[in-house]
C-alpha cells in the first residue's frame, strides 16, 4: 500500500513540477522535485524486505500465498505482496493449570513448554492455522489436553518425587505426535513446581523421612558389623601370636635369659653380693643392692 501512495504522490509531484516550469516559479519547481525524489526513494524501498535472524517470511499476494519462505536478510519482494514473519528460535509457554490424579485428587501444577516452528512448514502454517496464530490455536488447547491426560495416569505421590521426569517425557512425546506434522517442535516440559493438596503432602514426607530413617539405621548397623568382624579379627591376631610366643619358650630358654641377666647385675656398681644357687631352679640370688 505505502508503495502506491509513494508512486502517485511521485506522479503528483511531477505534474506540479511541470507546471511550475511552464509558470516559470523556479522555488515551487525545486519543492516538487524534491517531492518527486522522496517519493521515488520510499517507492524504491518498498521492493525491499529485511528478514532477521531466527526468522522466515511467508509471502501473501492477495491471498495468494507463495510455497516459497524468506530466509534471513535482505529479499526482494513484490511491493504489493504482505510479508508475514515466523520466528523458528526457541519460545518458552508458561501454564499454571489444575489437573487430575489417578486418584481422582486436583494437583496444582506450573509447567514449561519450550518448543520452536519448522521454518520449511512456516508458510502451511500460515495457509492452514485462522490467522497464521498457531500458538492459540492449535499448540495451547492441545498442550493444556495432553497434560491433564498424562497426569491422570499417575498417583499424585509420583508427581512429588522421580517420576515427574518420567511424566515431562510422555507429555513430550505425545504433545510431538499431535503437533508434529503441523510444523512445531516440542524440545522440553519442565516441572516448575508442583503443589498437593495439604495433607497428601504431609504424608509423603513423612514417609520419606522414615524411608531416610530406616537407610541411617542400616548404614549404622553395618558399620557396628564391620565393627565387630574386625575386633574379632584383631583378637585372633593376638591369639595367634601368644599361641607362637608360647611355644617358642622353653625352661632352658629362660635358664639362660636368667644367667644373661645375672651378669649384667653382677657388673652393676649397686651390687654387692651374688648368692649363686640359692634361687629357683639354681639361678643366682642377688644381695645387698644400694
Amino acid at each position: 500500500m505505502l508503495f502506491i501512495v509513494a508512486l502517485v504522490a511521485a506522479v503528483v509531484a511531477f505534474f506540479v513540477y511541470k507546471n511550475a516550469k511552464r509558470r516559470l516559479n523556479k522555488s515551487e519547481a525545486n519543492f516538487s522535485l524534491i517531492g518527486i525524489v522522496i517519493a521515488l526513494v520510499i517507492a524504491f524501498v518498498q521492493l525491499f524486505t529485511i528478514v532477521p535472524a531466527g526468522t522466515v517470511g511467508v509471502v501473501d499476494f492477495f491471498g495468494m500465498v507463495s510455497d516459497n519462505t524468506l530466509k534471513p536478510g535482505i529479499n526482494l519482494v513484490n511491493p504489493l505482496a504482505k510479508v508475514i514473519k515466523y520466528s523458528f528460535k526457541t519460545q518458552e509457554l508458561k501454564e499454571t493449570m489444575n489437573v487430575p490424579s489417578k486418584e481422582g485428587l486436583s494437583v496444582q501444577l506450573e509447567i514449561s513448554l519450550q518448543y520452536r516452528i519448522d521454518p520449511a512448514k512456516a508458510n502451511e502454517i500460515y495457509k492452514s492455522v485462522e490467522a497464521g496464530d498457531y500458538l492459540n490455536v492449535i499448540l495451547v488447547p492441545q498442550f493444556r489436553s495432553v497434560v491433564r491426560g498424562v497426569t491422570a495416569k499417575y498417583e499424585a505421590k509420583a508427581l512429588y518425587t522421580a517420576s515427574r521426569e518420567r511424566l515431562a517425557g510422555e507429555i513430550v512425546d505425545e504433545l510431538q505426535r499431535l503437533v508434529g506434522p503441523r510444523g512445531l517442535h516440542v524440545e522440553q516440559a519442565p516441572l516448575r513446581q508442583i503443589v498437593l493438596p495439604p495433607r497428601l503432602t504431609q504424608s509423603i514426607e513423612e514417609k520419606l523421612q522414615a524411608e531416610q530413617e530406616s537407610q541411617r539405621m542400616a548404614f549404622i548397623l553395618k558399620k557396628e558389623e564391620q565393627e565387630a568382624d574386625r575386633k574379632r579379627i584383631e583378637a585372633k591376631g593376638i591369639a595367634d601370636f601368644q599361641d607362637i610366643v608360647s611355644k617358642g619358650i622353653s625352661d632352658q630358654l629362660l635358664k639362660w635369659k636368667g644367667i644373661e641377666a645375672t651378669e649384667k647385675l653382677a657388673s652393676s656398681p649397686n651390687s654387692k653380693v651374688v648368692v649363686i644357687g640359692s634361687g629357683k631352679d639354681g639361678l643366682p640370688l642377688i644381695l645387698g643392692s644400694q
